[in-house]
């Protein structure tokens, strides 16, 4: 995985992870990638991280576990792209957070 992970969480482990060079963010943002990231791990039934390519431009990310022959690959890619047109704008915004801070272009 290239890239630098925003947050993510687990279904199998019941975590969540927040990056903390992240945390200049304001604190509802932080809350809505929380429960985004957690309400889509328990959906999909895997790991689920929102990452930072190197251009800036924010991936969802599944991280199934290769045990669970349960997982159901066409049922999660359906539920990011939800996702994705669901929270296009916020998606964006941090996507332009991220190139005003983190990125060449940006400093």
């Amino acid at each position: 995985m290239d890239g630098k992970v925003l947050c993510g969480a687990s279904a199998e482990q019941l975590k969540y992870y927040f990056n903390p060079e992240f945390a200049r963010l304001p604190e509802a943002v932080r809350q809505e990638l929380h429960d985004i990231t957690v309400v889509m791990a328990d959906r999909i039934g895997a790991t689920f991280l929102m990452v930072f390519a190197g251009d800036g431009s924010l991936r969802l990310e599944i991280v199934p576990d290769e045990a669970d022959f349960g997982y159901d690959e066409i049922e999660a890619e359906l539920q990011i792209r939800a996702l994705q047109r669901e929270k296009e704008e916020l998606f964006t915004q941090l996507e332009a957070f991220y190139q005003a801070f983190f990125t060449e272009d940006g400093e």
